[in-house]
């Protein structure tokens, strides 16, 4: 192994340069552990390309010496993607230095950007052309392109929007063999035979190494309404979000559900951003946006939640005044995870249900958990619009870290058992990685299983793309 490791460091340096190809401890310890601090590995080296043909020559490289290569971008994921294995016999490919936007075509409405360019500088590419790109996570200052389109990332915005694969129109890839593809088409209607992007958004880097993705942008949003709604039961939110769609139709945006236990730790841990109507089970965060400087949106916004409390749907309501209250609104939202993670260890679901499916399944959950663990404390949010549950269990109050995790595994079949009866899926927006690999054996049929070997087969047929995730 020292061998190889020498002649890859020989190879990658000829490549990018010196200065690109980091191996010493200090220098690759922050692309071995993932951003959870769950999973950690070791590395033959962590090399850094800052164009495609690098990037190419670099595979190309690898998989002449049989290397296998672990794609990283914002080492953001949740589920170990993009983390080596312990083996410490694969190169990690950071897509930091590749951050550029390389296009924006107005008249189009899409951009081009590289995989490692960061959400945020999307976004602000896109609002600095008087457009939008809606895609909106929690980790969007630190998340990169190539990884959310390597999860199909989803976000608050799915509702409206779709999820990273609705928002892709083309990609670049370089494929095992070190070839480029270049897919980086800004067209919404082409029917040239197989639709091959879709088989690398949410491939988690498996088949091959995306490197930009030309992305689809909407008009910016110039009228918003924001506001917080306290319900009695998530039964009570659904019917919410049936009267807010017939009120404001595609105006609505965003549809966060959140229990109250997960609200009171998010304002807790974050006193800046106290709850504006405390003591209430359920809440609901309601996003509505108009593309329209004049539109009545807050008007019509402000109505429908009044008719809501009259006719007991909700239990209260407060509207944002202001920009800066909207903002504080979202960050009660957004700031449910990390509140978590400081008040204690926890258990951790990503799930999909019919969002009709919602209310019967936490009744049957709730309950199973309940028996199983008692005194641990169910942390519930997400996107009620589009079916997706961050479904998360936390320790009892003083219960150690260790033996409160050591329950991880019959937590996890309580809740995906109980998913699976409900015709849902165990991962909804952070993907399988390392992970849910057993959870993908378990629950995916035979053909699906053999089919997708058989895609990975054909497009990798090495193995040398981030090898043991996902299969």
């Amino acid at each position: 192994m020292a061998d190889i490791g020498a002649t890859v460091h020989v190879r990658l340096r000829a490549i990018v340069g010196d200065a690109n190809v980091l191996t010493a401890g200090k220098d690759v310890a922050p692309y071995l552990a993932d951003w959870r601090d769950r999973y950690h590995g070791a590395t033959l080296a962590v090399v850094r390309p800052s164009t495609t043909d690098e990037v190419a020559a670099v595979v190309a490289s690898c998989a002449a010496l049989g290397v296998a290569i672990v794609p990283q971008g914002g080492n953001t994921g949740m589920c170990g993607g993009a983390t080596p294995h312990e083996t410490g016999t694969e190169v990690v490919l950071s897509l930091a230095r590749m951050n550029r936007i390389r296009a924006l075509d107005a008249a189009n409405a899409t951009l081009t950007a590289e995989a490692g360019a960061p959400l945020a500088a999307v976004h602000k590419a896109a609002a600095d052309a008087g457009l939008l790109f809606p895609l909106s996570l929690a980790s969007e200052g630190s998340c990169t392109i190539g990884g959310n389109l390597s999860t199909n990332a989803g976000g608050t915005a799915v509702l409206r929007f779709g999820n990273a694969r609705d928002l892709t129109l083309g990609i670049e890839v370089v494929l095992a063999d070190g070839r480029i593809w270049n897919g980086l088409r800004g067209l919404r209607k082409d029917n040239t035979g197989y639709d091959l992007k879709h088989l690398f958004i949410g491939g988690e880097g498996t088949l091959g190494i995306v490197t930009a993705a030309t992305l689809k942008l909407f008009p910016a949003p110039r009228t918003q309404a924001t506001a917080l709604c306290a319900v009695a039961s998530v039964a009570a939110a659904l019917d919410l979000l049936t009267r807010l769609r017939s009120a404001l139709g595609d105006r609505l945006t965003g549809f966060e559900l959140m229990s109250g236990f997960s609200l009171s730790l998010s304002a807790a841990h974050h006193p800046a951003f106290p709850n504006p109507l405390p003591g209430h089970p359920w809440y609901v965060l309601v996003q509505a946006d108009d593309s329209a400087a004049d539109a009545p949106l807050p008007a019509m916004a402000e109505a429908a939640l009044v008719a809501a409390v009259v006719d007991e749907i909700a239990l209260d309501a407060v509207v944002a005044q202001s920009v800066d209250q909207a903002g504080k609104l979202w960050s009660l939202r957004e700031n449910i995870s990390e509140a978590q993670r400081r008040e204690g260890p926890n258990i951790k679901h990503d799930i999909a249900l019919p969002v009709s499916a919602i209310p019967a399944f936490l009744v049957e959950c709730d309950a199973a958990l309940a028996t199983a663990f008692p005194g641990s404390r169910l942390v519930v949010f997400g996107h009620l619009g589009d079916g997706n549950l961050h479904y998360n269990l936390s320790a009892p109050e003083g219960m150690a870290a260790d033996a409160f995790l050591a329950n991880a595994e019959a937590a996890n079949r309580i809740v995906h058992d109980c998913v699976a009866r409900f015709h849902g899926s165990f991962s909804a927006e952070h993907g399988v990685g390392q992970l849910k690999r057993a959870e993908l054996q378990r629950y995916k049929s035979g053909v699906e299983l053999d089919l997708m070997r058989a895609v990975k087969a054909a497009f990798d047929p090495g193995n040398l793309m981030n090898p043991g995730k996902i299969l």
